[in-house]
C-alpha cells in the first residue's frame, strides 16, 4: 500500500548556501519527498551528525547519483509513507536508517532494506546515532566473519563515533580492545565501553605500547598521516590494518617492506558507495547479531550532547573542535 503526502506539504531542511565552513548551513524549506517501490518515507525524529557530512560540507565527498543532495547519513523516526513494492515495514513504525543523504530535513525516503527496527531499550533520540557508526564498524571489522575471541584490536580516536562503537563491539566479541585517546577523560570513558588500555597519544607511545601486548591483530584508523607507517610498526604478523578516514592527510611516503615481511593486509572502504544488497546484507546481520547487545545492555548508544535541527551549523563546530565523546545528534522537534 503506498501512502502518499499532498503535493502542498513543505518540510523544513538544512542546505549548504555552497562548500565551506559550518556558517555554510543554513535552514531552507523543499517539498516532502514521495517515497519509490522499494522506499519508505520517515518522518525524522532526529539525525546524527558523522565525519563525511563535515566532508561533503566542505565540498569533497559528494552525493551518489540520485541521492538526496543534503547532509544527513542516519536517522531515526516514524514512517508515514511505504513504498508499493515494501511489504516488511507499515505506516507507524519507529525505526532508524541509514540513508545515502537527507537525514538534516524533517522527512527522509530510505530504501526498505537499510531501515532498521528500534533497538529494545534504547530511546528513539539517541538511536539516530547508531546506523552510520554500526554498518561502518561491523562491514569493515566483523563482516562476513569476525576473528575469535582474543583478538588484539587497536582502535585509534576512540573517543568519536567510529571509535566508541569499535570499542564496544570489539568488547562484546571478546576482544582485547586498545585505544588512542586526548587526555583522561576520554581515557575514562572508553575503558567504560571496554577497552583494556586507553593510550594518550601525546605522552604515550601506541607503538610501543602495542609492541609490548604483542602487538596488534586489527587496527582500525581514521587519523592517517604518520599514523599509517606507525600502524605498520605495531601490526603483529598477519595482521589487517583498516583505514576509514585521513584527518591527518592520505599523502605519506612509507616503507612497504614490513608489509610484505609481516603480511600485513591494508584496506579501507567507504560505505556509502557500496552497493545496496551489501548495505542490506549488513542490516540483515545487525539486525540477527547485534541488536540483542542492546537488549541486555552489553552494548549502548553514545550520545555527546543533541542540539535543534536548526544549529547544524554548530554541532558541525563542535565535532570538529574533537572535544566531543560519542555521537552528536540533531532533532526536528518531532516526537512520534
Amino acid at each position: 500500500m503506498t501512502i502518499s503526502p499532498t503535493a502542498e506539504n513543505r518540510m523544513t531542511v538544512i542546505e549548504m548556501r555552497e562548500p565551506g565552513k559550518p556558517d555554510v548551513l543554513i535552514t531552507g524549506q523543499r517539498d516532502i519527498p514521495v517515497a519509490a517501490a522499494d522506499e519508505v518515507l520517515i518522518k525524522v525524529i532526529a539525525a546524527g551528525v558523522n565525519g563525511p557530512d563535515l566532508v561533503q560540507r566542505r565540498g569533497h565527498y559528494p552525493p551518489p547519483q540520485g541521492a538526496s543532495d543534503l547532509l544527513g547519513l542516519e536517522v531515526s523516526g516514524t514512517i508515514t509513507a511505504i513504498g508499493s513494492a515494501v511489504s516488511q515495514w507499515k505506516p507507524g513504525d519507529t525505526v532508524i536508517a541509514l540513508t545515502n543523504g537527507g537525514g538534516y530535513a524533517e522527512y527522509v525516503t530510505v530504501r526498505a532494506d537499510h531501515v532498521l527496527a528500534l533497538p529494545a531499550g534504547v530511546d528513539v533520540i539517541d538511536a539516530a546515532g547508531i546506523p552510520e557508526t554500526f554498518f561502518t564498524v561491523w562491514s569493515n571489522v566483523f563482516h562476513p566473519e569476525p576473528r575469535p575471541a582474543g583478538t588484539r584490536f587497536l582502535v585509534h580516536g576512540g573517543a568519536g563515533g567510529i571509535g566508541g562503537t569499535a570499542i564496544q563491539l570489539g568488547a562484546a566479541m571478546g576482544y582485547d580492545v586498545l585505544t588512542t585517546v586526548g587526555n583522561a577523560d576520554e581515557a575514562a570513558w572508553c575503558m567504560g565501553l571496554g577497552a583494556s588500555h586507553a593510550i594518550n597519544y601525546h605522552d604515550e607511545d601506541f607503538v610501543a605500547i602495542t609492541r609490548a601486548a604483542g602487538g596488534a591483530d586489527l587496527i582500525l584508523d581514521i587519523i592517517g598521516g604518520d599514523y599509517i607507517a606507525r600502524n605498520i610498526k605495531a601490526a603483529r604478523a598477519d595482521g589487517r590494518i583498516i583505514q576509514l578516514a585521513f584527518n591527518h592527510g592520505s599523502k605519506v611516503e612509507i616503507d612497504l617492506m614490513p608489509v610484505m615481511l609481516k603480511r600485513l593486509t591494508l584496506t579501507g572502504s567507504t560505505l556509502r558507495s557500496r552497493p545496496d544488497a551489501f548495505k542490506a546484507a549488513i542490516a540483515t546481520a545487525l539486525q540477527e547479531q547485534v541488536w540483542g547487545m542492546f537488549a541486555d545492555g552489553t552494548i549502548k548508544p553514545t550520545t555527546h550532547t543533541v542540539m535543534p535541527l536548526a544549529k547544524a551549523g554548530e554541532a558541525h563546530k563542535i565535532m570538529e573542535a574533537a572535544s566531543h565523546k560519542g555521537k552528536i545528534l540533531l532533532t526536528t522537534g518531532y516526537q512520534g
